[in-house]
């Protein structure tokens, strides 16, 4: 070899030995319950890109939506025990447990899920609420309000009355007052159920008319603005902890940002779904006379007040939390009418 060259690669061997070591990539197991093609999904996906690209490929995320690492009723406690770093669920699949953020999952006349996620992540941030203390919270949204799809259709609350509907959880609740009977069964066993007669049709919001196809079995909708399903996402603290502070910032900034994205995207999925459930299978959409939706707000006015007294007996000041709900809702409706949205 040459001098020169031989200069030339001992210099190239010395400043690769001297260079710093480069990290290892972090890879993160994402769990999810409801199937892939459904919204909690859908921003599982986008949160997992945000974050490769942002850290510039330093974290990769690995997800699982459907279940198929943790169950739905056992999320926070797969992601607890580390069998999964991040998990997101329904805070209404374990009831009582999240008595802070259950408040957005009253009935407070939602009408779309972008203002009700902002409502319930501003509503935990303020309150810092002990049922989140041994998790990192990663993004807080909501479903949008939830409606009636029914084989007949639904033009008052006297056609509601006696109809059996299935329903998912608090949602039962709603029904009764309402005078229809709530029918508690899988999702995926639904279908089968109304064309049976078992159920008259489901309790859910829209965009299951595209996504699980209900509209060949629902053809009837009727917009009542029923209560929103609130979800969290969140992560295993001695992952979060174990992370860069470089990593920490970039999860952190993007909590307001998803929370807010998934409610403007499901809002348009719904309206999607409508579209799509009118041309394909003549979806036909009702609501109730003025009169009737305000009686809406007064026959569920007792889940507030035992809302309030439940709370209130665990030591918290439930009647500041429904107040701060609705202060937050004004306020964030007032934003959205001056965005056009």
């Amino acid at each position: 070899m040459r001098p020169g060259a031989f200069f030339s690669a001992f210099v190239a061997l010395m400043a690769a030995l001297m260079a710093p070591a480069r990290a290892e990539t972090i890879t993160l197991t994402y769990a999810n319950f409801p199937p892939a093609v459904t919204f909690p999904s859908v921003q599982m996906e986008r949160w997992a890109k945000e974050v490769e690209k942002r850290t510039h490929g330093a974290v990769k995320v690995k997800t699982f939506p459907g279940g198929t690492l943790v169950g739905a009723k056992n999320m926070l406690e797969g992601v607890t025990s580390g069998i999964a770093d991040i998990g997101n669920f329904a805070m209404s699949y374990q009831p009582g447990r999240f008595p802070v953020s259950e408040a957005v999952d009253l009935y407070h006349g939602f009408t779309s899920a972008r203002v009700a996620s902002q409502v319930l992540l501003d509503l935990v941030q303020k309150h810092q609420p002990k049922e989140f203390e041994k998790v990192k919270i990663l993004a807080l949204f909501t479903c949008p309000p939830t409606n009636l799809m029914t084989r007949t259709p639904v033009q008052s609350l006297k056609d509601l009355s006696g109809m059996e509907l299935r329903v998912a959880g608090t949602s039962a609740e709603v029904l009764k007052l309402l005078g229809g009977v709530p029918v508690a069964m899988p999702q995926s066993d639904t279908p089968e159920a109304i064309q049976k007669g078992v159920v008259k049709g489901i309790v859910s919001s829209l965009e299951i008319l595209q996504d699980f196809k209900f509209a060949a079995y629902t053809p009837n909708a009727t917009l009542v603005n029923l209560p929103v399903v609130s979800f969290a996402v969140v992560m295993n603290k001695a992952k979060w902890n174990s992370l860069s502070a470089e990593v920490q910032k970039v999860m952190d900034d993007l909590v307001a940002e998803q929370s807010v994205w998934t409610g403007e995207y499901v809002d348009q999925h719904v309206e999607e779904a409508l579209a799509w459930a009118t041309k394909e299978h003549g979806l036909r959409q009702f609501t109730l006379p003025a009169e009737e939706q305000k009686e809406i707000g007064a026959r569920l006015a007792p889940l507030a007040d035992a809302y309030v007294q439940r709370v209130s007996a665990q030591g918290l000041d439930g009647q500041q939390i429904l107040s701060d709900v609705r202060a937050l809702k004004a306020k964030h409706e007032k934003g959205s009418r001056e965005k056009g949205k």
